[in-house]
């Protein structure tokens, strides 16, 4: 009979389907992962969370113990999100820029790609991700194909190029993984007596090996899905983008699911961004007596566009529907971070933590809204600054001076070897690490860091800075980019053809870096274009600077 129930339901939605193609003019494709995954897979009712309970009593005091290790990364949060920058459309951050300002705040910080699988891998790893081959974002299938067969406006003439059969050819999301061979942060914290707890999004790897539990996390609660809240619940305000194909794959395919050490998947308890804020404070109370590595991994405010009704209903005086809900989303991950750090502090543990706070990449341009990255140009998938230059705060109160801010260039590289030092817990001396450790310069030790290149690389598309100098190049199109970001920092001016020596010492450099990376794990399928000074929801102009982004 159960099979029976199955055929059945298939059925309708084979037919459901069909209508939906008919109705949205938009291919079934769109439609049917998801839904038939809801016919296969369903997703049970809330299960508490049982987190495994550190000792009753602690065998020293906090301050004689290694610190806890909290980071907190938001996911797509814009540069001008975080009200110390500016704050988009009047939303504060108080929480946030309250952390900023009890710890250091680093003016020139940046992500380990524009994208945000790849900066995770580079986060937990210390290690430019190009070096293990995790080089393009591991996406669902079908998604290229829903994309490639996407029919933009009629005034809009770019659209992403898919090769349909690589499409096709691609594996299943769960065998696109960060190699295992790869020392994670919670495994080097592990084996130095660190308990270590993810919460969040992940987005590494799907098969066993792959996930949280096996790249050294003791526990894990994971996203599986992406929606915030049912679509259709009475807490819940949506904003939908009909000018961004994945946009609409999101609202087709994603589910309102987690699932908890791997167990069966099932629904959160409440608005994503509280309920992983919820788990994460019962989490720091149950290993308030042993030194933990908390990773904390927001899915806000990525699209699909769900503001809870109370957070939307508070920030009234926002013009614009959407721009109300996206305030109201960094609103609650705002609220994330004053609760966490007011948990460390009710469990006498809060002088004695490391916090970090960044995002995993700039804002995106496929919701719309043309100032969330200001005042840099560029988006999330674009190497221009508002694609990776980064909010980046840290704060350590037993060992970290309030107040510091520094403009040396760091990397979210660099929390791998700065949580290390932090820990005693010496580097992996078997490969390269290309962090460093940001301790010196935060505690006064150092007044700076010692020069060095940051690059960022998805198959052609390329960027170093060194110094002041930053170059951009690329096949497709066929050019570079050099800006001297010390005099412009919001890279206005393209100067490559009044100093073609620095653009030859910079592709060197570039060359040297790729020498030494590895061959791409997967095949990039696609290229979407990118306005860097554009959002999707603006008209296309014939002058508009664009780049395409492989992956």
């Amino acid at each position: 009979m159960r099979w029976l129930r199955r055929i059945l339901a298939l059925a309708a939605v084979l037919a459901l389907l069909a209508g939906l193609a008919l109705v949205y003019r938009r291919p079934l494709v769109t439609y049917a992962p998801g839904l038939l995954r809801d016919v296969f897979d369903p997703i049970e009712g809330n299960h508490p969370i049982a987190w495994q309970q550190g000792p009753a009593t602690a065998d020293a005091p906090p301050s004689e113990r290694p610190p806890n290790i909290v980071v907190i990364l938001a996911d797509d949060l814009g540069w001008n999100d975080v009200s110390l920058h500016g704050g988009v459309a009047g939303a504060p951050t108080p929480h946030i820029d309250g952390l900023a300002r009890s710890g250091v705040r680093f003016h020139n910080a940046y992500s380990g790609n524009a994208v945000c699988a790849p900066s995770r891998a580079m986060l937990l790893t210390g290690r430019y991700s190009t070096r293990f081959g995790f080089e393009f974002t591991p996406t669902p299938k079908g998604m290229g194909t829903v994309v490639g067969l996407f029919e933009p406006p009629p005034d809009r003439k770019l659209r992403p190029q898919v090769d349909l059969d690589a499409a096709r050819r691609m594996p299943d999301m769960a065998e696109l993984g960060m190699p295992t061979s790869e020392i994670t942060l919670a495994e080097l914290l592990r084996d130095h007596g660190y308990y270590t707890l993810h919460i969040g999004k992940w987005h590494l790897g799907g098969r066993p090996e792959f996930r949280p539990s096996g790249q050294g996390f003791d526990e894990s609660l994971q996203m599986l899905g992406g929606k915030y809240l049912p679509e259709d619940s009475p807490d819940v305000v949506n904003a939908k983008q009909s000018f961004d194909p994945i946009d609409a794959f999101l609202w087709s395919n994603t589910r309102y699911s987690v699932t908890f050490d791997d167990g069966k998947p099932f629904e959160p308890k409440g608005y994503l961004t509280d309920y992983f804020t919820d788990e994460a404070v019962r989490a720091i109370a149950a290993n308030r007596n042993r030194p933990f590595f908390l990773y904390l991994a927001h899915r806000g405010p990525h699209t699909p566009l769900q503001a809870l009704r109370t957070d939307y209903d508070a920030l009234s005086h926002i013009e614009g529907h959407r721009m109300r809900v996206y305030a109201a989303m960094v609103r609650a991950v705002d609220r994330s971070v004053g609760r966490v750090l007011a948990a460390l502090e009710e469990n006498g543990i809060a002088q004695n933590t490391l916090v970090f706070f960044t995002s995993d990449n700039g804002g995106s341009n496929s919701i719309g809204l043309p100032d969330i990255n200001r005042p840099y140009r560029g988006w999330k998938l674009t190497l221009f600054e508002g694609g990776i230059h980064v909010p980046f705060f840290m704060a350590w109160p037993a060992r970290i001076p309030p107040g510091g801010q520094f403009t040396d260039p760091v990397s979210q590289l660099d929390i791998f070897a700065t949580s290390a030092a932090a820990a005693g817990a010496p580097l992996p001396d078997d490969r390269p690490i290309d962090g460093v450790d940001l301790l010196p310069l935060a505690t006064g030790a150092v007044a700076t860091l010692a020069p060095r290149p940051l690059f960022w690389r998805e198959g052609y598309y390329q960027a170093v800075r060194s110094g002041g100098w930053k170059l951009h190049v690329s096949k497709h199109p066929d050019r570079v980019w050099l800006f001297d970001l010390s005099s412009d920092p919001t890279e206005r001016h393209e100067v490559s053809a009044e100093y073609p020596e620095k653009v030859a010492e910079l592709r060197a450099l570039l060359d040297a870096h790729n020498a030494e990376q590895a061959k791409p794990l997967w095949d990039s399928f696609a290229e979407m274009p990118v306005a860097i000074d554009k959002t999707l929801a603006q008209p296309e102009s014939p002058d508009d600077e664009v780049i395409w982004w492989p992956n």
